[in-house]
């Protein structure tokens, strides 16, 4: 009767043994769970364009510029961890609406038509888009003179909005204004409309070229994020404390001299 006893009482210790290590198991794996989810939701995926000095550019491999280093900091008041996914710049909304990027940044003017894709925060700086020609023979001027005249532009850009409507252009979309420049420097189109700072670059980069001075579009730059996004919120607080503290002026004269 005892050794039955015996044997009754091992196999109720064995089984509670087991209840024990299963729950421990599976309380284990939550937790593993809820600390990768954790540690998933620190790594926010920004869409970009790096091809658009100085807003963003590599370096030695690596994606720098103002919307890179302004990212940066709003993702470290988030307690974020910050990773650039470079692409075409027509890719990026796509990428925010679709999930793929939690937000998009390069240079990205606010319109009404990306308004209706993806939320836009406040602007974090204004911008200027200018008109490239070659300094000898340019048949432009002005920016009366780009009607009926071929229009290098980056694709998806606020440069190839503007430009679309004008009365008898031919606009020559490419994939990076770099590109743009090249065919204006090679006589395949008349002018380049892109933003004055990468502009500037293109400039410098591409002797016999030069910037009008009249400019062609005052515009603002903000994040653009899938709608109805509650990043959308703090990214906002996050701006505004940067802007506050100076820390935006500071990283956008560490690019831009006066």
């Amino acid at each position: 009767m005892k050794k039955i006893l015996s044997a009754v009482l091992a196999v109720a210790m064995l089984c509670t043994c087991v209840l024990m290590f299963t729950a421990c198991g599976g309380n284990n794996s939550s937790a593993a769970s809820d600390a990768s989810s954790k540690t998933e939701a620190k790594e926010l995926h920004m869409a970009t364009n790096a091809a658009f000095e100085p807003y963003e550019y590599k370096e030695g491999g690596e994606v720098v510029g103002i919307d890179a280093d302004i990212a940066n900091a709003i993702c470290e008041k988030l307690g974020c961890k910050l990773v650039i996914d470079d692409m075409d710049f027509d890719a990026i909304i796509t990428a925010v609406t679709s999930g793929k990027a939690d937000f998009g940044m390069a240079g990205m003017t606010i319109t009404d038509e990306r308004k209706q894709s993806v939320d836009f925060t406040d602007p974090y700086t204004n911008a200027v888009q200018v008109i490239i020609v070659n300094e000898k023979d340019s048949p432009v001027a002005s920016a009366d003179d780009l009607k009926g005249k071929s229009i290098g532009v980056q694709m998806g850009t606020t440069g190839d909005i503007y430009v679309t409507d004008i009365e008898g252009a031919k606009v020559e979309r490419f994939n990076k204004g770099a590109d743009a420049v090249l065919a204006l420097t090679q006589g395949k189109v008349d002018a380049v409309v892109i933003d004055n700072q990468p502009a500037k670059a293109f400039v410098a980069q591409n002797a016999g070229t030069k910037i009008l001075d009249d400019p062609f579009e005052n515009e603002e730059y903000a994040i653009c994020l899938k709608k109805g996004s509650e990043l959308t919120e703090q990214f906002n607080k996050a701006l505004k404390e940067l802007k506050d503290d100076g820390t935006i002026d500071t990283i956008i004269k560490k690019y831009i001299s006066e």
